[in-house]
């Protein structure tokens, strides 16, 4: 079933004035003014990146959290609703909200990216290793166990959270195959995201379609 939720703006949590905004977020640029909408594939883009981080650690939507209230942005992703329903913005979810991003919101959520990136860099290097010398082998990906668990648990996640009347969600749970190379590229994405202005570079990128 498909499940749409529709979101009514909550007055209690209204977003803070770019002055009063956290140094982190006012240090994103100002690429779409604030009341546009946000590019729905920049909004698919960042949750899947975020449901790439559950698959490779448990617990992972607390961690987030607490990310963002260490980052200061408690004031935007004030609850772990509040975090859901930001991330139902991606026209993918079942539960899609069919409510934009805002780019406070955005930022936000990027920010939270590069902070859990960052924790995972070893890891996140560990696995695509392993990946390059699965592939180099032509060895399934089952070989290696912590790269199997991880794709392992991105395919549940994604077949849980994602509407398959969606045609590209359609093919790619049909396909064990792709998913995988999905999971696998966010990986590569994340660790893009990681280094001292690893959250910049996320956030440019998601303007011009490369996170690479």
């Amino acid at each position: 079933m498909n499940e749409t939720v529709s979101v009514m703006p909550n007055p209690s949590t209204s977003q803070p004035s770019a002055s009063d905004q956290p140094y982190l977020l006012r240090n994103l640029p100002d690429i779409l003014p604030e009341g546009k909408a946000f590019p729905r594939r920049a909004q698919q883009q960042i949750d899947l990146l975020l449901l790439a981080l559950e698959a490779l650690e448990l617990g992972g939507s607390e961690l987030m959290l607490a990310s963002a209230k260490r980052l200061e942005l408690d004031s935007i992703v004030t609850n772990r609703v509040a975090f859901w329903r930001l991330r139902c913005s991606n026209p993918w979810r079942r539960s899609h909200t069919h409510q934009d991003l805002t780019p406070t919101q955005a930022k936000a959520l990027v920010l939270i990216v590069g902070d859990r990136a960052k924790q995972l860099t070893a890891l996140l290097r560990q696995l695509l290793l392993a990946e390059q010398q699965v592939r180099s082998r032509q060895l399934p990906f089952d070989n290696h166990f912590r790269l199997s668990e991880y794709l392992e648990r991105f395919r549940a996640h994604f077949k849980s959270r994602m509407n398959n009347r969606r045609v590209r969600v359609m093919l790619y749970n049909q396909s064990k195959q792709d998913l995988n190379e999905l999971a696998l590229d966010l990986l590569q994405k994340l660790l893009f995201c990681t280094g001292t202005v690893g959250a910049q570079r996320l956030w440019v990128s998601l303007f011009d379609g490369e996170v690479s």
